[in-house]
Formats: structure tokens, sequence, C-alpha cells
């Protein structure tokens, strides 16, 4: 435990902590995608993989305390992260060097912020039914947790679905930076394949971002085709 605290107390060490943590949680969203995917294969389809993966039972909230674990360490390593470099550098420069910087590396600690809120909030809504008890509580004709209808419901309303890309939207911002920068932290880039790298990652982030804006988007304005199946 000790050696632990000790990596956080370098700018070096927080880094490698939030990549190899930025990693696994890169790695649960594209997962996380693949999953909500299934609501345009219909009602039994999503519902059947949600309570396939009920059915793990106490895996499944170990899985869910470990991601979860994984979220706050990343959280705070990146506020260390940045407490440490201020000490480092107490005076502002007088002349911002602009060299390699981009508005989503600018934004890192802003975008992560609004990603943690809307982390809060979707499972206040969906994991946990604080927000919307009654299709929380609904089953299907098999008796299954009825993920379909209350996905379905839930993208219904406007100002959810908006606030929905809006933050997947921030999610991408965040990754566009942060996914190509982990591999050169964790010493994986390499000169030779270095745009090959930041290209692929890119490419995962925006098909991640279409993905998950397509879901409610899909459902706002063709709710019909939605209802029906």
């Amino acid at each position: 435990m000790k050696r632990f605290w000790e990596i956080f107390g370098t700018s070096i060490g927080c880094k490698a902590v939030m990549a190899v943590t930025g990693l696994l949680l890169f790695l649960f969203v594209i997962a996380h995608l693949l999953g909500n995917l299934l609501v345009f294969a219909g009602q039994d389809a999503l519902n059947d993989y949600a309570a396939k993966l009920q059915g793990l039972g106490a895996g499944l909230w170990i899985a869910r305390l470990g991601l979860l674990a994984i979220f706050v360490v990343h959280i705070y390593a990146a506020f260390r992260l940045t407490r440490i470099n201020a000490l480092a550098r107490p005076e502002p420069y007088q002349k911002e060097e602009s060299i390699n910087v981009t508005f989503a590396s600018r934004q890192m600690l802003a975008s992560g912020l609004v990603v943690l809120l809307f982390v809060i909030y979707h499972l206040l809504h969906f994991t946990l039914g604080v927000i919307d008890s009654g299709a929380f509580g609904r089953l299907d004709a098999k008796g299954r947790h009825d993920v379909y209808a209350m996905v379905v419901q839930g993208f219904q309303n406007p100002f959810l679905s908006l606030t929905y890309v809006f933050a997947m939207v921030v999610l991408g911002l965040h990754l566009w930076h942060g996914a190509p920068s982990l591999f050169q932290t964790l010493g994986l880039k390499h000169p030779a394949w270095e745009t090959c790298i930041r290209r692929t990652c890119q490419t995962v982030v925006a098909l991640v971002v279409l993905g998950n804006c397509l879901m409610p988007l899909s459902i706002l304005f063709l709710h019909e085709s939605f209802t029906s199946k």
C-alpha cells in the first residue's frame, strides 16, 4: 500500500495509473455500447441480454463495484496530477505554447467532470431505478426485467435523449485525446505506427459516439418502430 501511494506522489506515476484505468474504462465503454445496440434487435434480444447479466448474481455487483473503483482511481489520479503540475509551476507561463495542444487535450479535466455527472445520473436512472421507478420495475411477458421498455420510454423524453447525446459528445471529446495518449504513457507508442494508433483510436471513438447517439435519437424520432417490436 505504501508503494501504491508513492506512485501517486509523482506525475509519471499518476499518468501511468490514469493510462491503465483509462484503458479499462475505454474497453468497458465499447462493451457497453455493444450491449446497448441490442435495442435495435428488439425487446426479446435486449431483455435476454439483461437477464443473463442479472443471472450473474453477486458476480455482477462485484464487477460493478470493481468498475466503480477503477473510475474513482482514474478521477483521483487526474486531480492529483493537476495538483502536482500546479505545485511544480506556481506561476503560469507568460506565453503559452500551443504546439501539439488541441482543444480536446485542454478540456480533459472539464470533460471528465461532465462524464462523471452523467454517469451518476445514468446509474440513478437505468441501474438503480431511482429516477423512473415505475418503468424500472416493469416486467415483460416472460417475467424478465423489461429493460427494453424502460429504455424506449426513457428516450422518448427529448430532454433525456438530448442530454444523453450531449454527454456522449463530451465523452468522445475526452476519449479523442485520452485514447491515443494512453499508448504513449504505457510506452506502446512508436514513430513507425504512431499515426496508425492515433487514427485507429479516434476511429473507434467516433464509432462509439455515433453508436451511442444513434440509439436515443432513433427512439426519440422513430419511437413508433420501437414500440411495435
